[in-house]
C-alpha cells in the first residue's frame, strides 16, 4: 500500500531511530515521540537500531518493546556506525512513510505532524533543514556551512545546506534504498537527495541535546567529510591535471626569466627550496587523494556486510 493507497485503512509510519549509548534519554524520547504519534491519524511503529551500545541502552529498549508492541528493536553484534544503523532501520521498515531521526531529541518529535502532511500531499522525499542548532558552537556551525558549500562546489548533486539525518521518505523511495545504494562507505542523507522523486523541505530548529554528548569527534567528522566528498565527486582526482598545468606555468616563467636576464638560473637558495617543497607538497597531496579513492574501492570490493544483526525484538530476524 503506497502513501496514496486505500484511504479506508490507516497508513503506517515507520520511525527509524539510531541508538548508540543513549541510556539517559531513551525513556524521554519514547514518551515524547509516542505522545505525538498518537495524534497523527496514522498507525506507527518505532524501530530502534541499537548500534553496539555498551551502556544500558539495549536493556531499556527491550523493556520498551515488552510493554509496547509498536516498539521494534534491531540490535547489532557490534558498533557499525550511524549510517549503517539508519539503513538497517529502513531495511526492517514496513511503513507507507519512513522517518529517520536521532534519539537525543535534537530532532524534535513535534515536527512529525508537518512531515505527515507533506506525505499526504504526495511528497516522497522530505528533507528537514536545520535553521539553528542550540548545542553547536560557532566553529561547528561555520564548519558545517563550509562543508556543504564545498561538496556543492565539487559535486554534480545539489545538497540542501544544513540538511541532516532527520528526513522522511515514502515506501517507494525506501524500496530504492533497500535494493540500491548499498555501498559500504555511504552518505545516506546525500542518497536521499540524489534519488529524485517529488521532494520538499521543512525547516526546523534543532533542540539542545536532552542528555549525553555528541558521538562524533573531530576526527570522525573529518573522516566522514572526506568519505562524503570521495563518494559524490571525482573532481579531486583531476587535481593532478591542474597541478601539472601549474608546474608547467611555473617552469615557463623560470625559463622566460632566465632568457631575459641572460643568467644560468635565478639566484637564491631559498627560492629553490621553496619551489621544491611546494611541488612535493602538491605531489603528496595528489597521491593521498588517489589513496582515498583506492581505499574506497578496496572496501567495496571486499563486499563485507553493512551490518550484522545479533537479535531483534518484535521483529523477525532477516
Amino acid at each position: 500500500m503506497s502513501v496514496e493507497g486505500n484511504s479506508k485503512m490507516k497508513r503506517l509510519l515507520s520511525v527509524v531511530v539510531s541508538v548508540y549509548n543513549e541510556e539517559a534519554v531513551l525513556e524521554q524520547f519514547y514518551q515524547e515521540t509516542v505522545r505525538v504519534l498518537d495524534g497523527i491519524g496514522w498507525d506507527s511503529e518505532l524501530i530502534f537500531v541499537n548500534d553496539g551500545s555498551v551502556d544500558s541502552s539495549l536493556r531499556i529498549l527491550t523493556g520498551l518493546a515488552d510493554r509496547d508492541g509498536r516498539v521494534k528493536v534491531v540490535s547489532f553484534s557490534r558498533n557499525f556506525g550511524h549510517e549503517a544503523a539508519m539503513i538497517a532501520g529502513i531495511d526492517y521498515s514496513s511503513g507507507d512513510g519512513i522517518l529517520c531521526m536521532d534519539a537525543d531529541l535534537q530532532h524534535p518529535p513535534e515536527c512529525i505532524p508537518g512531515i505527515i502532511r507533506k506525505l499526504e500531499e504526495g511528497y516522497q522525499v522530505i528533507n528537514m533543514v536545520r535553521t539553528k542548532n542550540k548545542s553547536a558552537g560557532l566553529i561547528k556551525n561555520l564548519t558545517s556551512a563550509a562543508f556543504y558549500n564545498l561538496i556543492n562546489a565539487l559535486s554534480d548533486v545539489h545538497f540542501e545546506n544544513n540538511a541532516s539525518d532527520f528526513f522522511a521518505v515514502s515506501r517507494e523511495v525506501a524500496e530504492v534504498l533497500k535494493s540500491s545504494y548499498r555501498e559500504r562507505v555511504r552518505f545516506l542523507r546525500g542518497y536521499v537527495q540524489n534519488v529524485g522523486f517529488k521532494r520538499t523541505t521543512i525547516e526546523y530548529e534543532a533542540r539542545a541535546r536532552a542528555a549525553g554528548e555528541s558521538k562524533y569527534s573531530i576526527r570522525k567528522l573529518f573522516r566522514f567529510s572526506v568519505n562524503t566528498i570521495v563518494c559524490f565527486s571525482n573532481l579531486p582526482l583531476k587535481l593532478g591535471i591542474y597541478a601539472g598545468l601549474l608546474a608547467g606555468i611555473l617552469g615557463l616563467i623560470v625559463l622566460i626569466y632566465t632568457l631575459l636576464t641572460r643568467r644560468g638560473a635565478p639566484d637564491g637558495y631559498a627560492t629553490i627550496v621553496v619551489l621544491i617543497c611546494f611541488m612535493f607538497a602538491i605531489l603528496f597531496l595528489i597521491v593521498g587523494i588517489i589513496g582515498e579513492y583506492i581505499s574506497i574501492l578496496f572496501t567495496e570490493m571486499k563486499d563485507r556486510p553493512i551490518y550484522i544483526v545479533e537479535r531483534t525484538e518484535n521483529l523477525e530476524k532477516k
